[in-house]
């Protein structure tokens, strides 16, 4: 196949239909959702899933090459339902037959399998809601299918393009999320693949993580094997917590540090797995959900589907290490990054990879052994083992989705440290390598610490953090106004407190209200100094100032705002817009194009 093959397609499945949203719903405050708020308003509510199965045509979206069949469904939050590896037959995410949701999602139904993609909360308000989509053919062959929404609780907008690559066996993910709006906002992403599990299967976590942590961080335990109690199960004889068939409750676990790129699972019985790939800088998030394998978990595994078994999920996070853990969009900021999923056989416990490939090198009875996959075709690669100036071992093989390298070879080292083992096409180009460390004694991280009651805080500046952390998290029952008005009552001119305030009453529609916070933070910002250093404070004071109608004042404010370099293209934007409202369209032409020099794709954007 010279080009992929994108096409539109009605499929029949077998679904329990979700009732209508409730006409009345509860909006609970204080609702407390996968450890931050669920308050959903606006959004609906459904409450009600039918027992009665029934056929139900979906419009799926396929893309399909060589090596894989990947289909996407826009009608329910624009997932990639399946993911199917032609080369041996496998399904590499969870494939399930049949559409059976439970009330498990921020707004009611979710469904289990295929990969789910979290914004800018978990598990996702539109998970079980239709996205807008359309996918295009490109000139190297490859092929497209984007899915965009926005997030009608924040206003933020969020877009993924799923691309398959001719000559690739993996599904690379680009997204883009975007904050319309004019004040910060948070979010998180989790690409939620599930995966199918039994008595064989196993988490494959990179060699540098020794320690796991709970939503939150709340308790910690060690990995892989798990030597105290966590989820109030008793691990203490040490017990192998990747593996499926060892963990009897549902349980969360999230690495506390990784300096590698991937993260999979792997079938010993079916020889096969996935792999997720992507830069641990912006993607620190590596994740294992069970329902457990006991009882419990198995009577959940029937609530979610008819015939396809259990199954696991392992979440991948970018800007985020844990969950909860939100990140901010200024307003008008831009955030993109890229994941890479791919299946992978014989290779078992990867040691690394990348996109390109993935290696596995293991040393027992005195025989060193190499095993490797690529995700693209190589007439030759050369595999080559060192350790420090020595070269052990040269090869060379072909490497591809179907041809995969075992290589084997005897050696007298009693152990691995300071080995290396790198794989390099023909051109020379490194696929893939690794590098065997001496194991260090790593002491196990200390559980987060609860933040304390606002009287309890020694400083302004820990208020000010903990009123933040509260916003930032989106804390279902802690209110950050606590924490700034007590660190108003210490010291009432504290910059950082006025602004956060401010804005916190702006957010909630107090905009009169909000103007002498700003105001109080200016005028400590110039003190000393009529040119402060950030331009936050006039940002939010011309906001302000405009919604209450006080135009002139607030074109001051946004000018100003735009003497620092973080506040000119939201400032200008603004600028613009007042100009517009006064009919100087020539001055307002100027300042939008000052917006767009730093800001033009976001602003293009903007008028989508």
């Amino acid at each position: 196949m010279e080009r992929v093959h994108v096409w539109e397609e009605t499929v029949t499945i077998p679904t329990y239909p979700a009732a209508d949203p409730e006409k009345s719903p509860l909006f609970l405050e204080n609702r407390a959702y996968q450890g931050s708020s669920g308050k959903v308003y606006p959004l609906p509510v459904t409450e009600k899933i039918s027992d009665k199965k029934e056929d139900v045509a979906y419009h799926a979206i396929y893309l399909e090459n060589d090596y894989l069949k990947v289909m996407i469904l826009p009608e329910i939050g624009g997932r990639i339902q399946r993911a199917y590896d032609k080369t041996n037959n496998y399904d590499f995410v969870y494939y399930n037959h049949v559409i059976k949701p439970a009330l498990v999602g921020l707004t009611g139904p979710w469904i289990s399998g295929g990969i789910e993609f979290n914004w800018p909360q978990h598990h996702r308000p539109s998970t079980y809601s239709p996205v807008d989509y359309f996918y295009q053919e490109h000139e190297d062959g490859s092929a497209t299918v984007y899915v965009s929404e926005i997030d009608k609780m924040y206003g933020t907008k969020g877009m993924g393009a799923f691309t398959l690559y001719p000559d690739k066996s993996y599904i690379e993910i680009k997204g883009q999320l975007y904050n319309r709006t004019d004040m910060p906002q948070t979010f998180l992403w989790w690409a939620n693949p599930a995966v199918p599990v039994n008595e064989h299967t196993y988490s494959v976590f990179p060699p540098d993580v020794h320690a796991v942590m709970d939503h939150g961080k709340r308790a910690v335990s060690t990995f892989p094997i798990a030597t105290g109690e966590y989820y109030k199960y008793d691990y203490s004889e040490g017990i192998d917590i990747s593996c499926y068939r060892n963990i009897k409750v549902p349980t969360s676990y999230m690495a506390a540090h990784s300096d590698f790129d991937f993260i999979g699972n792997y079938d010993e019985q079916l020889d096969a797995g996935l792999l997720h790939v992507a830069d641990h800088h912006i993607s620190p998030g590596k994740k294992q959900w069970t329902w457990g394998n006991s009882d419990f978990g198995q009577a959940w595994d029937r609530n979610l589907t008819d015939e396809d078994g259990p199954y696991i999920e392992l979440m991948t996070g970018v800007y985020a290490d844990n969950q909860p853990d939100f990140t901010w969009l200024k307003p008008q900021e831009e955030k993109t990054f890229t994941q890479y999923f791919m299946p992978y056989k014989h290779v078992g416990r990867v040691k690394n990879a990348t996109k390109d490939a993935a290696v596995n090198i293991e040393l027992a009875g005195g025989i060193l052994r190499i095993k490797a996959y690529a995700s693209g075709k190589h007439a030759q690669v050369t595999i080559q083992v060192t350790q420090g100036e020595n070269v052990l071992f040269t090869d060379t093989a072909p490497l591809s989705p179907v041809e995969i390298y075992d290589g084997t070879f005897p050696t007298d080292l009693e152990t691995l440290s300071g080995c290396s083992v790198s794989i390099k096409d023909a051109d020379g180009a490194l696929l893939v390598s690794y590098t065997e460390k001496e194991p260090e004694l790593e002491p196990t991280p200390e559980p987060a610490d609860p933040l304390l009651p606002p009287e309890q805080l020694k400083s302004t500046e820990e208020l000010y953090l903990g009123g933040l952390h509260l916003e930032q998290y989106r804390h279902a029952t802690f209110a950050p106004e606590d924490y700034y008005l007590e660190g108003l009552k210490r010291d009432p001119s504290d910059i950082r407190l006025n602004n956060a305030y401010g804005l916190l009453l702006y957010r909630r529609g107090c905009f009169e209200e909000s103007i002498p916070y700003f105001r109080k933070a200016i005028e400590k910002q110039t003190w000393k100094n009529p040119n402060p250093y950030h331009g936050e404070c006039y940002y939010n004071l011309g906001l302000a100032l405009h919604m209450t109608g006080q135009d002139n004042e607030a074109f001051d404010a946004f000018y100003k705002a735009t003497w620092s370099y973080e506040n000119q293209s939201s400032g200008y934007y603004w600028l613009a817009c007042l100009s517009c409202r006064k009919g100087d369209y020539q001055a307002a032409l100027e300042f939008i194009e000052q917006s767009m020099i730093r800001n033009w794709h976001n602003m293009k954007a903007r008028t989508l």
